[in-house]
């Protein structure tokens, strides 16, 4: 028993061992695996960095060629623009210098007619007409400056004829004005005895003041006298002065009214 015991402990070792080796064989294959795999990473990390770098210097030069593209095309469109303005700019010279050729054929032409002429003096003899217009139309602005002066104190006389005018006529409507308040009649409306005052059918439409002073007249003689304590435009409210009340009278609506004292002229 004790034999087979052994036996097997034996082979028990024996597989340990053998399996133990084997594991490490195993082991030492997959430490050898992983090691190349790891190599290869770095590699193609490497391999993957410089193609990264190779792509954005690529980038790079993208960008630059694409910027100094867009630069030469702006330089041809103002190389274009300045093609245009310079193709204009010799057309007006071109348009110039024909007007200027014109004028010059012109001028030839008044000099050969003008030595066509039969002027005493021939050309030379222009210079002294042309003084002696000169002269005449120095002469012709000394009497159109005159005629201004003349021209300018007639002007301002007539101003002052028209302001005159005006102040004169303004006077006249004052007076006219004046004139109709002082023959200005009005009504007594209606009368309180009892709190002695009376309505007037005129108010300040017809020149009514708190300063005026109203006359009462019936039958033509004055009865009493008025004081406008509010005036409206179409009404007046005065107070009787009973100082100047007339003996045994009552003011009573229908009596007439007029100003107590009338406006200078």
């Amino acid at each position: 028993m004790k034999a087979l015991l052994y036996v097997i402990a034996l082979l028990a070792i024996g597989g340990a061992a053998f399996f133990s080796n084997a594991n490490k064989a195993k082991l030492a294959e997959q430490q050898q695996v992983r090691l190349d795999t790891i190599s290869t990473n770095k590699k193609v990390s490497a391999t993957v960095d410089l193609t990264q770098k190779e792509l954005n210097t690529e980038t790079d030069n993208l960008k630059t060629a694409r910027s100094e593209k867009a630069e030469v095309e702006q330089n041809i469109d103002k190389l274009r623009s300045d093609e245009i303005t310079l193709k204009r700019e010799l057309a007006d010279i071109e348009g110039t210098l024909e007007e200027q050729a014109q004028d010059l054929a012109d001028a030839k032409k008044a000099v050969d007619e003008l030595e066509a002429l039969d002027i005493p003096g021939g050309i030379d003899g222009i210079a002294d007409n042309i003084k002696d217009l000169e002269d005449q139309k120095k002469i012709l602005i000394q009497d159109i400056g005159e005629l201004e002066t003349t021209i300018e104190g007639a002007e301002n006389a007539v101003a002052k004829n028209r302001a005159e005018i005006s102040r004169l006529a303004r006077r006249k409507a004052e007076r006219t004005a004046r004139f109709r308040r002082n023959a200005m009649e009005s009504v007594i409306t209606a009368v309180d005895q009892d709190w002695g005052f009376v309505v007037i059918g005129a108010g300040s439409n017809t020149g009514f003041t708190p300063q005026t002073r109203l006359i009462v007249k019936r039958s033509g003689r004055a009865i009493a006298e008025i004081r406008p304590s509010s005036i409206e435009a179409t009404q007046t409210i005065g107070e009787i002065d009973w100082d100047t009340l007339a003996p045994g009278v009552r003011l009573q609506p229908g009596d007439r009214v007029i100003l107590a004292k009338t406006a200078t002229n």
